[in-house]
Formats: structure tokens, sequence, C-alpha cells
């Protein structure tokens, strides 16, 4: 279809993208252990980043506490305060802070650069409000789609595949309902995979989409390509559910956090869709524009062939440890 040519646009960005799985965000994780009342030892545990996270963030503690390199002392009322971090945003995207307070409970916060802090009460009790939980599981949703290299070449194929038409409507709508379902399940812990097996999938739905899309024939997938959305779906839901378990759900405000994560993926691939459909409306007159229909999906098939193969090892890999 000439009309779909446009997407090659999207498709050239993607070309810069480097190879890596999409669903794993920069992050940094925190621990911060109280070993005596308003007494803490913390550091960062983890990075997805080789670059120590020390180097890049800086906790700021409430006032009324001290800090240095691996314990903060407070004073009567705890760690009680505002708690930020100085940098998430820039090199990294989220910073995990797990709080381990002396009664034996524990606490998971997200910090990212639209809410880079927290207010603490000096103790496990969770006060935040639930729109400060949906503004922050919003965003996540959105910034987790939108630096999903994998998901945004598979949102793309079927734009190639479908065009913009009554039938992509149905295609979107089958796919945001999968991956939806799985995502809840496996958040909540109803469904369980390993993450390496889910990812190769996910890579190789894009292999998939890419070479339908390059032949005019009518096949399966053109007939009824809701049902391949739905299908694959699936699977690139158990990839939203990994990332999600990175970040940590709240205890009190789990079908919050869970409902606004889902719908700012939603946003995002819909921020996507958009975005294709105004370039369409720009390009679709350019004689030139069908010309780049094989090259870019050739592109994106090779990208995806490509993390296959790396994800398939990783698989084999994982098994011989």
């Amino acid at each position: 279809m000439k009309y779909l040519g446009f997407v090659a646009l999207l498709t050239a960005l993607a070309l810069l993208a480097p190879a890596v799985p999409a669903h794993e965000m920069s992050m940094a994780e925190m621990d911060l252990r109280e070993t005596a009342h308003g007494q803490f030892l913390w550091q960062w545990s983890a990075s997805s980043d080789k670059r120590p996270a020390s180097q890049d963030l800086t906790p700021l503690w409430p006032a009324g506490c001290a800090g240095d390199s691996n314990a903060v002392r407070c004073g009567s009322e705890g760690l009680a305060g505002i708690l930020a971090i100085e940098g998430v945003g820039s090199r990294y995207s989220a910073a995990i802070i797990r709080i381990y307070w002396l009664d034996g409970q524990s606490r998971v916060y997200t910090l990212t650069a639209s809410q880079p802090r927290l207010r603490l009460y000096g103790s496990a009790d969770d006060r935040r409000s639930w729109t400060e939980i949906a503004a922050a599981y919003g965003l996540l949703g959105v910034e987790h789609i939108l630096t999903g290299y994998d998901h945004l070449l598979f949102v793309i194929g079927l734009l190639f595949l479908v065009g913009f038409n009554r039938k992509l409507i149905w295609t979107i709508t089958a796919f945001t309902a999968a991956h939806s379902l799985t995502l809840a399940s496996a958040a909540l812990g109803l469904l369980t995979l390993r993450s390496p097996p889910v990812e190769a999938s996910i890579a190789l739905s894009i292999v998939l989409v890419a070479n339908e899309a390059l032949h005019q024939r009518m096949t399966l997938a053109r007939r009824w390509p809701a049902a391949l959305a739905f299908l694959f779906g699936l699977v690139h839901g158990l990839g939203f559910a990994g990332a999600l378990k990175e970040v940590g759900l709240p205890e009190h405000y789990l079908p919050i956090a869970l409902l606004t994560f889902n719908g700012g993926v939603e946003i995002g691939q819909l921020m996507t869709v958009a975005l294709a459909w105004l370039l369409w409306l720009g390009l679709r007159r350019l004689p030139a524009a069908a010309q780049f229909r094989k090259p870019a999906l050739y592109g994106i098939g090779a990208i995806a062939a490509y993390w296959s193969w790396l994800r398939v090892a990783a698989i084999f890999g994982s098994a011989a440890l």
C-alpha cells in the first residue's frame, strides 16, 4: 500500500536506537535499612547501567536528618519529611527506594523526573494520596512504551500491515485488551514466566509482522490482523509486567498503580499512532513515499531478527548457569 511508506520515517528513528531489551528502563535501586530508631544504613544496591548510580544520583534527606556515604541519622521524629533524589531523569529514568523499617515492615517507592521526591512519615505507614500514585505510575507507563523500541516497532509493523482504516481500530483494541490481560495477571502473581523466553518471543513477533506486511497476498494475518495482534499482545503484556515488577507496586494502592501504569502504556501507544497518522496526512501525496516501504520493513525485520538471536542466546546462556 503506497500510503504506508511514510512509516519509514518512524523506522529510521528506531534504527538509531540501541539494540537492547526494551523492557529494561534505566533504573537505580537504593536499599535503606533502619538499624535503630531514626538511624539507617543505605546503599545503591543495583543499577541498569554499568556506571555506578552514585556518580549521577544524590539523595537529599529530609530536614532533621544528616547523611554520609552509607548512614543516615535523624532526630526523634525519625525519617519523616521530604526525601528527594537529585539527578533522576537524566541518566536514570527512575530510582527505586526500598525502605526496611525496624518493625520488620518494608515499603517500595519509585521516583522519576516528574516526581523526584516523596513524603515519608517516620514509619511504614504509606500516606501518599491516590493521585500521587496515579501520576507516578501513569508517567512510568508512558515512558516505558515510548522508550520500548521493540513495542514501538511492533506497533509500526501493525500500521504497515493494516493501514489507516477501520481494521486498525479493532487491531489496536485487540492488542490493548491482550496485553492488559497478561499485565494484570502477571502483576498480581496469577501468571509467572521467565523473562528471557518472553523477550525472545516479543522480538520474534516483530519479525513475523514485518514479514507479513512485506507480502501482498491475503494471508491469515491480513484477513484477521486483530487475532494476530491479540495473540502477540498477550506476550507483550508479560514484557510490560516485567518492567512493572522491577519498579514495584505499592501495597495499599495496587489496583490504582496497575490501572494507571497500563493507562500510561495506552497513552504512549496512541501517541505513536497519532504521530504516524499526522505523518501519513503530510506525506501520502508524495510519489517517493511508497519507495520506502520495503526498505523500512526489511530494516524492522533485520533489527528484530538481531534481537531474536541475542535473546535466544540469553535463554541458553541462563540455562547453562
